[in-house]
């Protein structure tokens, strides 16, 4: 495949990437020919969380060019280190043209090639070589979409560097912490030990309208639906939002994970945090 980037997104693909690597040190790269997707797959049911970020290709290049495997499973997965793709876009802020390939050079790569303008308006063409694992077909099963269950309480969060704020003064008091809401618009960040309980309130932060509707027949709007979860998972999620949302809101399936879905203009971001076992 080719992909070469619209000039206007590159430190908008720079971000993503950025957020990407704080989130998942080895993650997948799926391509399509509508989407790209970054996902993380450890297994909610063992502890480990989960990610799959979106893009629409259209709205990111200029020119895309990819086949995959056959017109049934017309896709690529590619296994890479988040950190080098994020090393690599940092230096295409103030690119000319940016270009992301598919090449062989004795082992899979992801060649990113940037052109840069030098101050004597020449060019200069910057390379990574950034390597790859391709993924099998047979493998594909274990990175699809997550399926999102039927959720307790789904809320909108508050300003996420707030919560960030918040959290990390949390987490000298405990390695646990418990999410709280209800359709009433509340939400509580609790923190509790033999010592001590500590609990933030978050007021009038509204549901979204079809979760409420779905919910609310047979469920008291002030009731709390909770989850307990890792402190430091939802510390490393929070640290991954360097820019406020478009949309974020927080789905709670009581006592079994907590799903944050976020909207940032043309990036969709899916975060699952089972519960502490």
């Amino acid at each position: 495949f080719l992909f070469q980037e619209k000039i206007i997104t590159a430190s908008f693909y720079n971000w993503v990437s950025a957020m990407v690597a704080k989130l998942a040190k080895i993650c997948t790269l799926r391509i399509s020919p509508q989407t790209l997707n970054f996902i993380l797959s450890d297994k909610v049911a063992g502890g480990g969380v989960s990610m799959w970020c979106e893009l629409e290709q259209e709205n990111f290049f200029s020119e895309f060019q990819m086949e995959g495997v056959s017109a049934e499973n017309n896709a690529i997965y590619l296994e890479l280190t988040s950190e080098n793709l994020s090393r690599a876009l940092k230096t295409a802020q103030n690119a000319r043209a940016l270009k992301v390939k598919l090449t062989n050079k004795h082992f899979p790569c992801l060649t990113v090639s940037i052109e840069l303008l030098s101050v004597s308006s020449s060019s200069r063409i910057v390379t990574h070589d950034i390597p790859v694992k391709v993924i099998p077909r047979k493998l594909w099963k274990d990175l699809q979409e997550p399926t999102v269950p039927n959720s307790d309480v789904s809320i909108y969060l508050p300003v996420l560097k707030t919560m960030k704020s918040i959290v990390e003064k949390m987490r000298n008091l405990s390695s646990h912490l418990i999410i709280e809401a209800n359709l009433s618009g509340d939400l509580n960040l609790k923190i509790e030990t033999e010592l001590v309980c500590v609990t933030t309130h978050f007021k009038d932060l509204g549901n979204p309208p079809l979760a409420s509707e779905d919910a609310s027949q047979d469920r008291d709007p002030e009731q709390m639906a909770e989850v307990r979860i890792d402190i430091r998972k939802l510390l490393q999620f929070l640290a991954g939002q360097q820019v406020n949302p478009t949309r974020a809101v927080c789905n709670i399936v009581s006592n079994k994970l907590v799903h944050f879905d976020l909207l940032h203009e043309d990036v969709s971001l899916q975060y699952f945090i089972p519960a502490f076992s």
